[in-house]
């Protein structure tokens, strides 16, 4: 049983991490932007309307705000583990060292399915921009391949296509996605910004009332709905080992990219909201049809375009974050070992970048994500309330660790994350629920029938037993 729960040597990770053979190619700036790009997107562009038509009103600028303190709990975890523990693999790393390895697997087993939805669930979101661009511009494309099979079709044919060129750009290498990633979020913030210029002027106070129709029970549903906007943290965090000087970047990225993208959720909001009553917002282009409402077609335009260019970021990010997990997994022999073979010119891997993209590929092409987008929710809420504890159990078991950012009033802060990710766990569906323990319960039988007996912490023991009966023997 103790063997289930060996940890991780945080000395040989921060070892391993300086001589990693990985390009450290971004800065705090880049680090903030990709984390920008992870989480600016479907949330501020799609969830804004529906979860003010849905669930909160014009109380969906609370609800981004619930939701966004949570996230920034969690992120300040995240950031205090990057500055100590600087590595690929993000909450699985981590958690690997404080908690143990069958814990770690499962986690980054969630983690990887985790990712892997969001991505199509965003490629799905990207290609309906896509569409209703072309139909703008005249092009219709037969309906059979823009819609799934449960909707009459054969394959959302543009989502599978985004996703499988996103991951050949990531293939590429760091620099180049990178370069790339940096132009799509500046297109993004530059419709945001459009948005609110132009929106500022048609802002009717009497549309904020009543500000809160549906009471507090709706604002606290907006939140839980709204939580997956501020994921994106996560998933930059996995870049630990392509980062200049992690200590003191990635805390500065995350938590910069968080405040960030709370001030422009709530701005978007509040102009939303102020521009276009909330009971017309329930629509996927909620920014864009809030504008055309008032006569500004061509900015709706325009803001649609840019919709199209900046949910790129979105799927770099997941997919980028997603392939990672699966090479620190398969770096320590919980998974096979061509998951971590990486291109000797690149030392990107590979393998798993298109394990990744083949597998989002297939799920926005043929599948209907609605309840999968949830499993993602369910996966990310659990793997950050693990990740809130793991500060607390290093705190105690690595007092001395050098830090390069610490979360202040521990226990305090990240029990509270705790208590925030639980309670939005417990606002999901049964069927998430099943769902995601369905998926531990294949991740259970995985590490025992493979992952258990290939990690690397098992040759060390069987090397250290061996070494240990040698010396009991020469004593004999």
């Amino acid at each position: 049983m103790k063997s289930f729960f060996r940890k991780k040597d945080v000395n040989s990770i921060l070892d391993s991490n300086k001589n990693s053979s990985s390009e450290r190619s971004l800065g705090a700036f880049d680090v903030t932007l990709m984390s920008i790009g992870a989480t600016i997107g479907t949330g501020v562009m799609v969830l804004t309307g529906v979860v003010a038509a849905r669930d909160a009103g014009p109380a969906v600028v609370l609800s981004f705000i619930g939701s966004a303190i949570a996230c920034i709990l969690v992120a300040l975890c995240y950031a205090e583990f990057a500055s100590s523990i600087p590595t690929s693999g993000s909450a699985y790393a981590y958690i690997y060292a404080s908690l143990g390895e069958f814990i770690a697997h499962l986690v980054g087993w969630s983690l990887f399915i985790g990712y892997v939805v969001c991505t199509a669930t965003v490629a799905g979101g990207w290609s309906a921009y896509f569409n209703s661009l072309l139909r703008e511009c005249g092009f219709n494309l037969p309906s059979i391949f823009i819609n799934i099979p449960g909707e009459g079709g054969i394959v959302n044919a543009p989502a599978v296509i985004v996703v499988l060129l996103i991951t050949i750009l990531l293939s590429k290498g760091t620099k180049e996605s990178k370069k790339v990633n940096n132009i799509m979020v500046f297109v993004k913030l530059g419709v945001i910004v459009l948005f609110v210029a132009v929106g500022a002027f048609f802002i009717k106070p009497v549309n904020w009332k009543p500000f809160m129709p549906f009471g507090f029970k709706g604002v606290f549903a907006g939140a839980a709905s709204v939580f997956l906007a501020y994921a994106g943290f996560d998933a930059v965090s996995t870049s630990a080992e392509e980062v200049k000087d992690p200590q003191k970047n990635l805390p500065r990225g995350i938590i910069a990219s968080m405040i960030g993208c709370t001030l422009i959720y709530i701005i978007v909001c509040l102009v939303l909201t102020g521009v276009t009553h909330y009971s017309k917002l329930n629509v996927g282009d909620a920014m864009a049809y809030a504008l055309s409402s008032v006569g500004q077609g061509w900015a709706a335009s325009i803001l649609s375009i840019g919709a199209v260019v900046g949910i790129l970021a979105v799927i770099l990010a997941y997919l980028y974050g997603s392939s990672r997990i699966l090479f620190s997994m398969s770096r320590d022999g919980l998974l096979p070992k061509v998951c971590s073979n990486a291109n000797p010119k690149t030392n990107v891997p590979v393998f798993s970048t298109w394990v990744v993209g083949c597998l989002a590929a297939l799920l926005a092409g043929v599948i209907d994500l609605k309840q999968l987008a949830d499993l993602a929710n369910m996966t990310l809420l659990a793997t950050f309330s693990l990740v809130a504890l793991s500060v607390i159990v290093l705190r105690k078991t690595h007092p001395n660790l050098e830090r390069g950012f610490k979360v202040p009033l521990v226990p305090v802060l990240p029990l509270m994350a705790i208590a925030c990710c639980l309670f939005l766990m417990f606002s999901l569906s049964k069927t998430t629920w099943l769902y995601f323990g369905t998926w531990l319960a294949i991740g259970v039988i995985v590490y025992f029938a493979y992952s258990h007996k290939h990690s690397s912490l098992q040759s060390e023991d069987i090397s250290q037993s061996i070494s240990e009966n040698i010396l009991e023997e020469k004593g004999a």
